[in-house]
């Protein structure tokens, strides 16, 4: 008899990337641009017992490059981009908004079928600065080496670390490190830029010149409907209110003039009245029951009994029930059907639904049909897999980077930020932006360098077409520094 053999180990993961040459046409002229697409083998210095084992490989990690034939990398910005989550893909930027190629799938009210399209984007961000999409692992094409476990990626700090390797990686091998550098993020994106911006400055001397973050939240305690904290209640109601005029409950009045009644309420007697519970008086009721219901378009009845607090999803169910519709929380211009008429809050988002299958099918024929890499991996788009995701580091308080975005203005005075806002975006709401920004920690010489742009759709804007052009011009101004 022969002993067994044992078993072969996996041979080492190796960058795999793929290199394809293409031209866009812009209302400038036209653009000869490479792009580079594949993945890159994330490893870390280990030590064992104080003594240096070498690098070790950790996790094959997804990006897309796009970078200009010719230009001079002294003054060639590049925008390194990816959306939130936590467990999306970077997808929606790369093919909604800054890439060179973009999805054609329609708008709330006016979709069309499948299989949707795929066209050139005239007003990419590649007029203005090279680009890079990075998938964090477990999402698109970006995974664990062989052996290794998913679940250590996924978190706070082992995203913010695993990012940051990314970013220097790419910027040492493509000499990059004298080129104007931006971050543009997307939702829980933005909270990762945010975090990266210190991150790559206290770990690595990386100073950024820039920050995009689009559909801000960089302080969960915003958002989050916990029990004792009212904060929220306030900070949604000027998005309810015009996901209200959308749907037809101001007729007659301008957005602009029903968000201004409903900040000035969310801003005044709205807070004053929850603080004062039980102790509000009758009259005090009355008065603010019936002005949340005309903004809101909620019933004065369903106001009254869920005690003047409208948490987001019973909102995305009730304003509409009378039809049998729901609204979409990512963009409150969406809407769906729920099975049962009676539920309480909604099953499932109509606005994702809406845009998950075209953003899907583009991708997945752009990758191998433009950019030439083959993979048999299934790209994630959306992965419920990076859950639960960690915020240990938060143990005991709400998840903000209020703090890390603050000590990077102070340290880099130069670091500039731009936010961008959705007027029906249910999910992160302008209002809980401007408030959050309002709060900086920072010197008021230091407030000039952010800006706000605010756009009439949701979460990703950039589906509602005038406002992609809008945000199109908005961004090449700001990293071009012509506004």
């Amino acid at each position: 008899m022969t002993a067994e053999s044992p078993p072969e180990k996996p041979a080492p993961p190796v960058d795999d990337l793929v290199t394809t040459s293409h031209t866009l046409r812009t209302p400038t002229g036209e653009l000869a641009y490479t792009s580079t697409a594949g993945r890159v083998v994330l490893r870390h210095e280990k030590h064992t017992d104080g003594t240096f084992d070498g690098h070790e490989p950790q996790a094959e990690v997804f990006l897309v490059a796009y970078t200009l034939d010719g230009a001079d990398p002294a003054t060639r910005p590049v925008t390194v981009a990816f959306n939130g989550g936590p467990g999306s893909s970077s997808v929606w930027l790369h093919l909604g908004l800054l890439g060179p190629r973009r999805v054609v799938m329609g708008d709330a009210g006016a979709l069309t079928p499948p299989p949707w399209g795929l066209v050139d984007n005239p007003e990419s961000l590649l007029a203005h600065s090279d680009l890079v999409f990075v998938d964090p692992v477990s999402t698109g094409y970006s995974r664990a080496i062989t052996g290794g476990k998913p679940a250590e990626f996924h978190g706070y700090t082992p995203d913010v670390e695993t990012i940051g390797e990314v970013i220097r990686l790419w910027i040492t091998r493509n000499e990059r490190w004298l080129s104007p550098k931006f971050l543009a993020g997307e939702s829980y994106g933005t909270l990762r830029a945010a975090a990266l911006a210190a991150y790559l400055q206290e770990r690595h001397g990386m100073y950024l010149n820039g920050l995009m973050l689009i559909s801000s939240v960089l302080d969960m305690g915003s958002i989050r409907f916990t029990e004792g904290n009212d904060r929220p209640y306030p900070l949604f109601l000027p998005t309810y209110a015009a996901i209200a005029h959308h749907h037809g409950f101001h007729p007659g009045r301008e957005l602009r003039e029903v968000l201004d009644d409903a900040e000035d309420f969310a801003s005044g007697d709205y807070p004053w009245a929850l603080a004062r519970g039980s102790r509000l008086p009758t009259a005090d009721l009355d008065r603010v029951a019936g002005r949340l219901a005309a903004l809101t378009g909620l019933d004065e009845g369903y106001v009254r009994r869920v005690r003047l607090r409208i948490e987001h999803r019973r909102f995305f169910r009730e304003l509409l029930r009378g039809s049998g519709r729901t609204v979409g929380r990512i963009d409150g211009r969406f809407t769906g059907w729920e099975d049962d008429g009676g539920g309480e809050v909604i099953s499932y988002d109509p606005s994702i639904a809406a845009i998950t299958g075209p953003y899907t099918a583009a991708f997945n024929s752009h990758v191998r049909s433009n950019l030439g890499y083959a993979s048999d991996l299934p790209y994630e788009v959306l992965s419920g897999r990076v859950q639960p995701w960690s915020y240990r580091d938060f143990e005991g308080r709400a998840v903000s980077v209020v703090g890390k975005l603050s000590a990077a203005m102070r340290a880099n005075p130069h670091l500039r930020v731009h936010v961008a806002c959705g007027y029906h975006d249910a999910a992160t709401p302008y209002t809980a932006a401007e408030q959050v920004l309002a709060q900086l920690p920072i010197p008021d010489e230091l407030r000039a360098g952010i800006e706000i742009r605010y756009y009439e759709a949701g979460h990703m804007m950039y589906v509602h077409e005038p406002s992609r052009l809008a945000q199109s011009a908005d961004l090449a101004a700001f990293v071009t520094g012509s506004r």
